[in-house]
């Protein structure tokens, strides 16, 4: 079923999401891969404040390509999700809503999106020229010493998306799986 949301996500559109859902995403989301991660784990550490509010925010596993004239950003594809899955479950412990990123995630991500009622968006691979034409802007907010690692906030328009894991913890990877090996 195709859906259309708004970001940051409210709990009832996270909450109405299937897995297997194509979505189509308008807002605000932000971007952080392994090194602005690891850096918010040791910020959280500290008993510092988080450079962004994850409250109902999604976060976007994505390393941006340099900018085309006229363009804010470059090529914008999704990196493998499971390299963030040690620090996920704090993450939706502290209110992130979605993210989005390709491959599996841990049990330990599993029982955070259930027991925080977020979701898990897959892009697709391979697609990321396609992708950046839905970032209408792209702007470094935090970790700038980190290059494409920073944290960006990224302003976006019908981001096309697949729930892969819904809030009720169905996992599309598991259930394609179990579909498709059907005599």
């Amino acid at each position: 079923m195709d859906q259309h949301i708004n970001a940051p996500i409210s709990d009832e559109d996270a909450q109405s999401l299937r897995a297997g859902d194509y979505v189509y995403i308008t807002g605000t989301i932000y971007t952080a891969r392994d090194a602005a991660h690891l850096r918010m784990d040791e910020t959280l550490d500290k008993k510092e404040p988080l450079p962004i509010d994850l409250t109902h925010n999604i976060i976007y596993y994505m390393g941006p390509s340099p900018a085309r004239e006229g363009r804010p950003i470059g090529s914008a594809g999704p990196t493998t999700a499971s390299r963030m899955d040690k620090y996920t479950p704090r993450l939706l412990d502290l209110g992130l809503k979605g993210m989005i990123g390709k491959g599996k995630r841990s049990d330990a991500v599993k029982e955070a999106i259930v027991r925080n009622h977020a979701v898990y968006f897959a892009a697709v691979g391979g697609a990321g020229a396609l992708l950046s034409k839905s970032i209408k802007a792209s702007e470094v907010i935090a970790y700038d010493d980190l290059g494409t690692e920073a944290i960006r906030r990224l302003e976006v328009e019908h981001f096309p998306v697949i729930v892969v894991i819904d809030s009720e913890g169905n996992n599309l990877y598991e259930t394609a799986i179990c579909f498709y090996q059907q005599d």
